[in-house]
């Protein structure tokens, strides 16, 4: 007699923002305790704009509320965590964490414009994402780098020159970020007097990713209030689940468990126009 919550993956991503826990940070900014309050204290109320960023997805979203999501701008390809899990592979790094965390740490070590890359999309003036064309890129110019060193493989490169690689496909990856997101921010600033951000998914466990958004909200003329969850609620677990479960029924939204159909990607959002009906 208990009731059944169907719960969106990616909406459960988004609403991790939402959670009420006070965090206790130690010196290499990792949550070491979550204290969890009384769920009527949101960590972030709605609206607010959301840059979803993980494995299988790349999206920006407007939150209007549980259920009441626009998508902006998404990935016309790739997402960002693929792109950073094959170049990571490409760089012969371990990747049983997933590429991410490998291509995160060996950057710190190399320098962020040593390699010249393009930033993706350069001509088109949306919120959308493409990084198949960077994979491409930093494939080209670590084959290249080979040719100079006298090396078969990019794997048999020197430490340096991966390290150089790692930085600069990150650095460029993460300013085709800026500038969509950057676009949105204004966006929905003049239309709806957002200036809130929630930055969710798995890539967003990233530092460097973390500190250049942060910049991105508070150089603003009118500065935008930035949260991301813990790192270890960034990326897929159960609380998740859990707490879009809570939201759900808190809202009185509940779900029949009999006569569904299974959906290996379930549409997600409203169409732009708020008058439309749910997609």
């Amino acid at each position: 007699n208990k009731p059944f919550v169907g719960v969106h993956h990616l909406e459960a991503h988004i609403l991790m923002a939402r959670i009420p826990a006070e965090r206790y940070i130690n010196k290499d900014d990792t949550a070491t305790e979550d204290k969890v309050l009384d769920v009527s204290a949101r960590a972030m109320e709605f609206p607010f704009l959301a840059l979803l960023v993980s494995g299988g997805h790349c999206q920006i979203l407007k939150c209007l509320g549980i259920g009441k999501y626009y998508i902006i701008g998404g990935t016309l390809d790739d997402s960002l965590g693929e792109a950073f899990d094959k170049t990571a592979r490409l760089l012969g790094l371990p990747v049983g964490g997933g590429g991410g965390p490998a291509v995160e740490a060996l950057a710190k070590e190399g320098d962020p414009k040593s390699v010249k890359l393009p930033i993706p999309l350069q001509r088109r003036k949306d919120c959308d994402f493409s990084y198949a064309g960077l994979k491409t890129a930093v494939r080209l110019a670590a084959e290249k780098i080979c040719v100079e060193r006298g090396v078969e493989k990019v794997d048999e490169l020197p430490h340096e020159d991966k390290a150089n690689i790692a930085a600069s496909f990150q650095h460029v990856a993460f300013r085709h970020v800026e500038i969509r997101l950057g676009r949105a921010m204004e966006q929905v600033q003049k239309e709806d007097g957002i200036k809130h951000l929630a930055v969710v998914g798995g890539v967003a466990a990233n530092k460097e990713l973390r500190r250049r958004l942060d910049a991105l909200c508070s150089d603003r003329n009118e500065p935008w209030d930035m949260l991301v969850p813990p790192p270890r609620l960034c990326t897929d677990q159960g609380a998740m689940s859990a707490w879009a479960a809570v939201e759900r029924l808190m809202v009185g939204s509940s779900d029949v468990p009999e006569g569904h159909d299974v959906y290996a990607r379930y549409p997600f959002s409203f169409s732009s126009n708020n008058n439309d009906e749910e997609k």
